[in-house]
């Protein structure tokens, strides 16, 4: 185990080179989409993306916000994670949105959850890398998709893969803000690297108008002096733009997708669900700073 003052300044050292790698896209304003697009990434994979996409998307829709929910990830597992029987759109999922067969309006489905739709993924998902190689406006397939619903939203949030793909590239170039989760360990500091590199070039090159929404700190074990360290050095060095809300590791959100429910649906008195609708409280402040959302007094399952 490393210990404290060694392990604070590989992490100092780490953050100096990710330091270097953001300038351009953390404080240029975002404009354009009627709905906050939110891409939801980081190419290290079990981090808390798809745990994060489902809640924070019902949290919002809890909130009294219109959410899409768009799986870009080929595993489908926001999509289970919410419900979806596979049968329901194996021949209506994102793969058609984006090989240009079928658009969002076509294979978008309800949740339980109240003011929450899907675009669902299914594993066909990895052929639309190997298909869209060669074909004309590749990267912007998922962005023109969405800007003919966003309308209909308040917030489009995209579940992300764990890579630096096709896939990934249409997400970013989709968004107007990308959203980071980052496990509070050492080696969570090299794929936020990495990725705020490749939103710099998209920003430069697709996304001029994309910027980070936020760096969400999960996966904290308080007895762990390391998670303790990651916390404390990416609070300093990147102040406002970490969210307050901090995600534990919680026995519930675990258990939560077995059941085909967010955390919200499943155990709203959990810390997991605290804080996740803390989170979303925290965002969607930023988001909407004079626009109050209804309110609603159904409860946390509605």
């Amino acid at each position: 185990m490393i210990n404290q003052p060694i392990g604070a300044l590989l992490i100092q050292n780490e953050l100096k080179i990710v330091l270097r790698r953001s300038l351009t896209i953390l404080d240029t304003p975002a404009e354009g989409y009627v709905a906050r697009v939110i891409c939801i990434a980081n190419q290290k994979g079990g981090v808390g993306k798809t745990t994060t996409s489902v809640n924070l998307s019902a949290s919002l829709a809890h909130r009294g916000r219109k959410v899409l929910l768009v799986d870009l990830d080929p595993q489908g597992n926001a999509s289970s994670g919410l419900g979806l029987k596979k049968h329901e759109y194996q021949e209506a999922n994102i793969y058609h949105v984006l090989i240009g067969e079928k658009t969002i309006a076509d294979i978008r489905l309800p949740t339980s959850q109240e003011r929450l739709t899907v675009a669902p993924a299914t594993p066909d998902l990895v052929g639309a890398e190997i298909e869209l190689v060669d074909a004309q406006r590749r990267e912007y397939r998922l962005r023109e998709a969405i800007a003919a619903v966003a309308s209909e939203y308040d917030y489009v949030l995209i579940d992300c893969p764990p890579s630096l793909g096709l896939l990934t590239l249409n997400a970013l170039a989709a968004a107007n803000t990308f959203l980071v989760p980052l496990q509070c360990e050492y080696y969570a500091l090299e794929g936020l690297s990495q990725l705020l590199t490749t939103a710099g070039l998209v920003k430069k090159n697709i996304n001029p108008e994309l910027r980070i929404e936020g760096i969400l700190l999960t996966m904290f074990a308080a007895s762990n002096n390391l998670s303790h360290q990651v916390v404390s050095e990416i609070q300093t060095h990147f102040g406002d733009k970490v969210f307050k809300a901090i995600i534990p590791r919680n026995v519930r959100l675990s258990e939560a997708p077995s059941h085909g429910q967010s955390i919200i649906a499943y155990e709203p008195k959990s810390v997991g669900a605290l804080k996740y609708l803390e989170l979303a409280d925290e965002l969607d402040k930023r988001v909407f700073a004079d626009i109050q959302p209804p309110v609603f007094s159904e409860g946390p399952n509605a």
